[in-house]
């Protein structure tokens, strides 16, 4: 390999919104890293769905689509 041409590769510390922490290695130059979901949040691994409402979106597409 030539010398210099790989990015460095250092410990990061990760964060998740959810408050979970850990730490793994990346090619970033930052030491802290910020999520939004993670292994103990996301609903692929908990099974758990969660509905992120922005702005009332559901909301008015439940409204529109309505049966009845």
């Amino acid at each position: 390999m030539k010398p210099e041409t790989h990015p460095e590769y250092n410990e990061v510390a990760v964060t998740c919104s959810c408050g979970n922490t850990f730490k793994t290695r990346s090619t970033l130059s930052k030491s802290e890293l910020h999520i939004e979901s993670c292994s103990e949040c996301h609903p692929f691994y908990t099974g758990k769905q969660r509905i992120v409402d922005t702005a009332g979106r559901v909301d008015k597409f439940n409204k529109r689509y309505q049966r009845g």
